[in-house]
């Protein structure tokens, strides 16, 4: 018997996929607990429809990052962050938030501080490029450049 399943069952598949099973595994345990459902034309053509639906939104949110990686690359975007220094060092660090903040009040650009890569917070004077990632396929770099307040 063919199945649609309705969510990760262990051992057998992911939420999504048609599985072949027993008879009795699919009608006693699998539909009667709302873990999948039969596989007949009406519900193939319903999980067909919601693969292209998926699909279709997954290249819409690609494009959208190639555009903000666009506007984020271009040599006019620089983050200027003001902090206080000392010798040309920073009394603490710049963590991502601050970093998120700032190119949401110059550039009207927001973008989640968990998505920008900082291996640690950056604590010198000077430019530095922080990578972002806006999709599993795009990275973009950002320009930040740190002065004395």
């Amino acid at each position: 018997m063919k199945v649609i399943l309705l969510s990760d069952v262990k051992k057998q598949g992911k939420k999504g996929q048609v599985i072949e099973v027993s008879e009795g595994y699919g009608r006693n345990f699998l539909i009667k607990n709302g873990l999948a459902k039969l596989a007949d034309n009406a519900a193939m053509s319903q999980l067909k429809a919601e693969n292209a639906f998926k699909a279709k939104k997954a290249e819409e949110e690609l494009q959208e990052a190639k555009e903000l990686k666009k506007l984020i690359e271009d040599e006019k975007t620089v983050v200027v962050i003001k902090a206080k220094a000392g010798d040309g060092r920073l009394f603490g660090t710049i963590p991502t938030k601050q970093i998120a903040e700032e190119l949401n009040k110059q550039y009207k650009i927001e973008i989640d501080k968990r998505k920008i890569q900082l291996e640690q917070n950056l604590s010198s004077l000077g430019y530095h490029h922080v990578d972002v990632k806006l999709h599993h396929d795009v990275i973009a770099k950002i320009n930040v450049h740190v002065v004395e307040a």
